[in-house]
């Protein structure tokens, strides 16, 4: 009698499993530094929450009073509290064409890329769902900073893709993959700003910032990276 097989996930249900083991939410550094880039490029208009997990950036997007309408996407379901003005898009990441085209002024994807399996589908679809003239926000993991680069030398890996960090982070990006991907889109003018908050390798809790009374700045030290870019 041969043993007993445990049946593989759908691929539906992996990478439902991979968006609830993220939590739905990032940090309220990099929410924080988004801000400051909203404000900095005065968006306005219809904005979309690309990957809005439990609500919580669409919230702060929403208390800033400054679009017109604000709607978000992700496969989690759309969270209880969210104020029932806001539209919600539940779907897979993953897969394009839903959000309709050229709808929104500006999109902000925090912390999403990473999560997704084909970068070059994700900057396509983002591109496609901005109306011409639309801004991209978009911020990932910085693999570029010391602590991830000591990581990469050190383990064999960058520091926001090692076991703990999977299966959420599983599409490690550059500056330069960045660049490439978001300009074969079509997009133009891919800027790069930081949040200028980073952990010490072996001391994450421990940031630059701190050590150096807020000197070390920029992609050295920062452990997240934001791509604007402009349709």
């Amino acid at each position: 009698m041969g043993i007993p097989v445990k049946p593989l996930q759908t691929l539906e249900a992996q990478r439902l499993h991979a968006a609830e083991s993220s939590g739905g939410t990032s940090s309220d550094v990099i929410y924080d530094r988004i801000v400051e880039v909203i404000e900095e490029y005065d968006l306005r208009g219809r904005v979309l929450d690309y990957g809005a997990g439990i609500g919580n950036l669409t919230r702060r997007l929403w208390a800033l009073g400054r679009f017109e309408q604000i709607a978000g996407a992700d496969i989690l379901p759309r969270p209880e509290d969210l104020p029932s003005a806001i539209p919600w898009h539940c779907l897979d990441l993953n897969h394009g064409d839903v959000v309709p085209a050229a709808s929104f002024d500006a999109v902000i994807a925090a912390e999403v890329i990473e999560h997704l399996e084909n970068p070059r589908e994700v900057a396509r679809e983002l591109y496609r769902i901005l109306k011409p003239g639309g801004t991209l926000v978009l911020s990932t993991p910085n693999n570029e900073s010391i602590r991830s680069l000591v990581a990469l030398l050190i383990r064999g890996h960058y520091v926001a893709f090692d076991d703990s960090c999977y299966p959420a982070h599983i599409t490690a990006l550059l500056r330069k993959d960045l660049v490439r991907i978001l300009g074969e889109a079509g997009f133009s003018g891919v800027r790069f700003q930081y949040t200028n908050f980073g952990g010490v390798p072996k001391m994450p809790m421990v940031s630059w910032q701190r050590v150096s009374f807020g000197l070390l700045k920029g992609c050295r030290f920062s452990d997240n990276v934001i791509a604007t870019a402009v349709k």
